[in-house]
């Protein structure tokens, strides 16, 4: 039996093992690729989707927004408390094979009402696996790799929805936008009995030479005592809240970007299945890993840097945001957007990786859960629905620039977001630790 209680496999390696930590790290990112992968299909597909089913702009804000967000929210929370006292593996293998076989499921509805519950039961899937996720990493890195790591692990989200753009459309050109999802659904159980037998549990803590003080877990700590724990610390809480700020907007906008270039900037599908998919993987992948890396740089020093990067990366994509929506051509849009991909999500490898380092290894599940509830039920909830009911809200005066208008009023959440990652800055620096504390002892790289 191992330190957690589960017991141990033959054949698995050394998680403190290089060569190990880099197989089970690329694991969990392909979890990630599949479990974002199966988030964006509906985006991806919206306009065959859309023409399929005869549904609203805000009828799709709601499905891709806050119906999803509403079950994946809240579930992730008893779902991390959980897997901080169990075997985080098991839940996050059972939590793949579930939203995947609820993705195919997406695949056979026959009307809006089908697709809903379709995807209510993805979201309840996927609220079990980037919880597990980060806390086995955490658990698998030393401190002054988990940026990085984080950074990697975080590829996820552009390179599932590169994949998801790549394939998903080239297969409903070629056929129908159900087959998508049910080829998807199937790689994705598949994957839950890979992540059972590849990745080992393990040991809570190992890395973490001194007991950190932001959030302890106590033996025996209550469900609700792990909650009033992390929302009593004003600056997790601050970081959870400007993180569900710039979520807003990645969730606004690439939620509905396909839907905006095909029917205002006048792409076809095969044309996105090319140069969208390549934005995408390229723009956010690269913007991802280069945040990990700026963390791990310049957070050492100072640990105010985890807020002031993201304040910085927001302000600089609003103008070529603003651009994108403007631009007359497919083509310049695109290349507009790039910036903006590339800037969007500096803050998730930055706020995921200042959490982590923050709480207990015991409390590290139901910390990062909490985050993401925060982060989604705003983001992911809120922002497609916002985009949704402003393009219907305009359509009537602007007609097929409704969604142009959408993007313009969604504008101003990246002076909202900045702004409370600047206040978050300054919390840090006021904070009697804002300097990160030197290593008792070395481990092994």
């Amino acid at each position: 039996m191992d330190r957690n209680g589960s017991p141990d496999r033959p054949g698995i390696a050394d998680s403190r093992a290089p060569g190990h930590r880099g197989l089970v790290l690329g694991m969990l990112c392909f979890v990630y690729v599949l479990n974002f992968l199966d988030r964006q299909l509906v985006s991806i597909l919206a306009k065959p989707i859309q023409d399929g089913l005869q549904i609203t702009d805000s009828q799709l804000g709601r499905i891709t927004g806050f119906y999803f967000a509403l079950f994946y929210c809240f579930i992730a929370i008893p779902v991390g408390w959980l897997a901080d006292r169990t075997n985080r593996v098991k839940v996050l293998s059972l939590a793949c094979g579930l939203w995947s076989a609820a993705t195919a499921a997406c695949g056979i509805a026959a009307n809006y009402g089908q697709l809903v519950v379709a995807r209510m039961a993805v979201g309840v899937g996927e609220a079990g696996g980037v919880p597990p996720s980060y806390a086995i990493i955490s658990d698998s890195f030393p401190r002054e790799q988990r940026g990085t790591a984080m950074g990697i692990f975080n590829l996820g989200p552009p390179l599932g929805s590169a994949l998801g753009v790549a394939f998903g459309a080239s297969l409903a050109a070629a056929y129908d936008w159900r087959v998508p999802f049910y080829v998807v659904g199937a790689v994705g159980v598949l994957t839950a009995v890979l992540v059972y037998l590849i990745v080992p549990e393990p040991a809570r803590g190992q890395f973490d030479p001194a007991p950190v003080s932001a959030v302890a877990a106590e033996p025996g700590q209550g469900f609700g005592q792990a909650i009033r724990s992390f929302f009593g610390n004003r600056i997790l809480a601050v970081t959870a809240l400007a993180s569900g700020a710039a979520n807003f907007i990645t969730y606004g906008l690439s939620n509905f970007a396909t839907l905006f270039l095909m029917r205002e900037k006048g792409m076809t599908l095969e044309e996105v299945a090319i140069w969208y998919a390549l934005a995408v993987g390229i723009g956010m992948g690269a913007g991802i890993f280069v945040s990990g890396r700026l963390i791990d740089r310049f957070g050492v020093r100072n640990k105010s840097a985890y807020a002031s990067i993201p304040a910085l990366s927001l302000l600089l994509a609003l103008p070529f945001f603003l651009g994108f929506a403007t631009a007359e051509r497919w083509e310049v849009a695109l290349a507009l957007l790039c910036v903006p991909l590339f800037l969007n999500s500096f803050f998730l490898p930055a706020t995921v990786t200042f959490v982590q380092g923050e709480v207990d290894p015991d409390a590290r599940v139901i910390s990062g859960a909490l985050l993401l509830l925060v982060m989604n039920l705003v983001g992911l909830g809120l922002g497609p629905t916002f985009v949704g009911m402003a393009s219907d809200f305009f359509r009537p005066e602007y007609g097929g620039h409704a969604l142009q208008m959408a993007f313009y009023a969604l504008a101003p959440m990246y002076l909202i977001a900045a702004l409370l990652f600047l206040w978050l800055a300054r919390m840090i620096r006021r904070a009697p630790s804002a300097a990160v504390p030197e290593r008792r002892e070395a481990h092994p790289v």
